[in-house]
C-alpha cells in the first residue's frame, strides 16, 4: 500500500536501536514512538488537542471495548474513529486478542475464536480472526492487529505451543479476511518465554509478509530480566525493514531497554492508570504525590519538566486536588506522565541522531533507578 511506508533512517553502532519514519494515511510517525492508549476511543482525561500539544503522533484504541460500546456500526456511520473521536493523526487498534489474556475468567477459547461474556452486561459474544478484522475495518484505524492468543505467565510449554498454533492459524485467517486498502495489518509473535516457539512463530509470520510485527505475551507477569532476555532474541528474528511493536510495555526503563533492543513502537495503559492514583514519573524515579509528605511541597511535579502541569502547578496543589476528588488533579498527573514518556522517546531519537544513544541511555537509567 503506497500510503504506508516504514524507513530505517539510522542504526545505533553500540545497540540494536534504530531511528525510523512510519508513514500512514493520517500522517507520519517518528520512531521509536510511545503510543498513548485510548482504549474506548479516548485517552482518559485528555482532549485530542492536548495530545497534539504534547507531541503524541499516534494513539491506540481497543477493538473489543469499542465493539461492545458504542459498536462498530456507530463508528462506521460516524465516518470512522478519526472523525468519531476528533483525533486526526494515526490510530492503531488492538485486535481484542489481549482480552483473551486479561478477561480469562470471562472467555472460552475455541478453534475458530473466543466466546466472551461481556463485562458490561454479561451478554455472550464471539470474536474470531474474521470478526476482529471486520470490526477493525469498521473502526477505520491506520494499523490493525491480527487476532491472537496471549498466554499468561507462567504457562507450561504444551499450553504455549497450542497458543502459538492458534495464533498462526488466526493470522492466516486475518490476512484472508482483510479487504481495506487504506489499512495495514500487523502480525503478532507469541511463544511465551520459550525461545524455539518464539522462533517458530516469528519465522512463519515473516513468511506471510506482514507490513509490521507486534511482539506480544511479554510484561504479563514474568520477571523483568526474563522479559528483556526474551526480547533480546526475538527482535532479530523480525525483518530489519519493518516496524517492531512491543505490546503493552511502557515504564520509562522498559522503553529505553526496548529501544536498545530494536523496538520501534510501544503502548501501555500503566502511565495513565498510575497517574489517576497520584503517581508520576520523574527523572529520578516515580513520586506518589498523594502522599502526606507532599502536602506542603510547593515545587513542581517534576523540577526537570517544563510541561504545562509542571510549569503551572505544585505538588502540594495537585495533592490537594487528588485528595479532594477533583477531576483536574487526575488530568494534570495524566498530562505530565504522557508528556514525560513522549519526551523520553523524543530524546532517544535525538541521541540516535547525535550518535551517543548508548551513553545517554545508561546515564538516564542510572538516574531513574536512583543510582546517581
Amino acid at each position: 500500500m503506497d500510503a504506508f511506508r516504514f524507513e530505517v533512517l539510522k542504526e545505533d553502532e553500540r545497540t540494536a536501536a534504530r531511528l525510523g519514519r512510519l508513514t500512514t494515511p493520517h500522517g507520519t510517525v517518528s520512531t521509536p514512538v510511545f503510543m498513548p492508549v485510548g482504549t474506548q476511543g479516548t485517552v482518559k482525561g485528555m482532549t485530542p488537542e492536548e495530545l497534539e500539544e504534547l507531541g503524541a503522533e499516534i494513539i491506540l484504541s481497543n477493538t473489543y471495548h469499542l465493539y461492545l460500546r458504542p459498536g462498530p456500526d456507530v463508528v462506521r456511520e460516524a465516518g470512522g474513529l478519526h472523525r468519531f473521536t476528533g483525533w486526526r493523526r494515526p490510530i492503531l487498534t488492538d485486535s481484542g486478542g489481549f482480552q483473551v489474556f486479561s478477561l480469562a475468567a470471562l472467555r472460552r477459547i475455541e478453534r475458530h475464536g473466543v466466546w466472551f461474556r461481556s463485562h458490561l452486561d454479561g451478554s455472550s459474544h464471539f470474536i474470531g480472526p474474521r470478526e476482529s478484522i471486520a470490526i477493525q475495518e469498521a473502526l477505520g484505524s491506520d494499523i490493525a492487529m491480527a487476532f491472537d492468543e496471549c498466554p499468561p505467565y507462567p504457562a507450561d510449554r504444551a499450553y504455549v505451543e497450542e497458543a502459538v498454533q492458534r495464533t498462526l492459524a488466526w493470522a492466516k485467517e486475518c490476512l484472508a479476511a482483510k479487504t481495506r486498502e487504506d489499512q495495514v495489518l500487523f502480525g503478532i509473535v507469541q511463544g511465551g518465554v520459550y525461545k524455539d516457539l518464539r522462533q517458530q512463530c516469528a519465522e512463519e509470520l515473516v513468511a506471510l509478509d506482514f507490513p509490521g510485527y507486534g511482539i506480544g505475551g511479554l510484561s504479563v507477569g514474568e520477571p523483568k530480566e526474563l522479559m528483556l532476555e526474551t526480547l533480546e532474541w526475538t527482535t532479530p528474528l523480525l525483518p530489519r525493514d519493518k516496524p517492531r511493536y512491543l505490546m503493552g510495555v511502557g515504564t520509562p526503563e522498559d522503553l529505553l531497554e526496548g529501544i536498545a533492543r530494536g523496538v520501534d513502537m510501544f503502548d501501555c495503559v500503566m502511565p495513565t492508570r498510575i497517574a489517576r492514583h497520584g503517581t508520576i514519573f520523574t527523572r529520578t524515579g516515580t513520586v506518589t504525590v498523594r502522599n502526606a509528605t507532599y502536602a506542603r511541597d510547593f515545587s513542581p511535579l517534576d523540577p526537570e519538566c517544563d510541561c504545562y502541569a509542571c510549569r503551572r502547578f505544585t505538588r502540594a496543589y495537585v495533592r490537594h486536588l487528588l485528595k479532594a476528588g477533583e477531576i483536574l488533579g487526575m488530568r494534570l498527573t495524566t498530562y505530565h506522565n504522557l508528556a514525560f514518556l513522549i519526551r523520553l522517546v523524543k530524546e532517544a531519537r535525538e541521541r540516535l541522531v547525535a550518535g551517543d544513544f548508548h551513553a545517554w541511555k545508561e546515564a538516564t537509567l542510572r538516574r531513574l533507578r536512583g543510582q546517581e
